[in-house]
């Protein structure tokens, strides 16, 4: 197995507070602490999510963002780029080192006292537009492939600021966050990479059911709400 490293550059924690002009509750304003803080099966100790059904929960118990997205935003909308600070995407680890090309689905990382694994990538929601006062600031997430993407907590542990992420375990090799973007957002209904993507080695249970819909509809879903609010 090759040698995969990378390090938190930021760590923050957060609690729901009105976004956006109808107020809608979200952690999206995430502080950076220093740490140490405990990664328990549900997330950050002292970290709150604004809307449970979507976000949060033992599947999404930690957002990572690559640090290296954030000069790709600002060389991509210049006219905005005061807004693409670090942590700005309301991650709770902002990851320096690794991008999703560099990660697989079901891959175990030791993160800090802790080890996670990675369950799904983020699927961009329409908070984005909120938070970046842009009506389609989802949409280019998903276009452009600079998710980020969730952990789930093997053994929790105390993570702070300069840990490193080890790989220690990739039951998938062949499936990495951009090639499954490219499936999920791109192919349509590939039945035949689908099929794989459903039966893979830690995958989230919502994007099993995603894959299995898609297979059973013949047809990919409806972006439009999740997009656009």
């Amino acid at each position: 197995m090759q040698e995969v490293s990378g390090r938190v550059a930021r760590l923050q924690i957060g609690t729901p507070r009105p976004l956006g002009p109808d107020g809608v509750m979200s952690s999206f304003r995430r502080q950076p602490v220093p740490g140490p803080v405990m990664l328990k099966a549900t997330g950050f100790e002292g970290d709150r999510v604004g809307d449970t059904r979507h976000h949060g929960g033992v599947e999404k118990a930690a957002h990572a963002y690559p640090l290296a997205h954030y000069a790709a935003w600002r060389g991509d909308l210049p006219d905005m780029a005061a807004a693409f600070t670090e942590g700005s995407f309301g991650e709770n680890l902002t990851v320096e080192g690794l991008t999703e090309a560099d990660i697989c689905i079901g891959d175990s990382f030791t993160l800090g006292a802790a080890r996670v694994q990675v369950s799904q990538a983020r699927q961009p929601c329409s908070r984005l537009n909120l938070r970046f006062e842009r009506r389609d600031m989802a949409r280019l997430v998903q276009d452009s492939g600079r998710t980020g993407w969730y952990f789930r907590v093997l053994d929790p542990g105390a993570v702070r600021l300069g840990d490193a992420l080890r790989l220690v375990a990739r039951p998938n090799p062949d499936w990495p966050l951009d090639r499954v973007w490219r499936l999920l957002y791109r192919s349509g209904a590939d039945d035949t990479a689908l099929v794989a993507f459903a039966a893979l080695e830690g995958l989230s249970p919502s994007w099993r059911a995603l894959a299995e819909k898609r297979l059973a509809r013949r047809e990919v879903e409806d972006w439009t709400a999740r997009l656009g609010g």
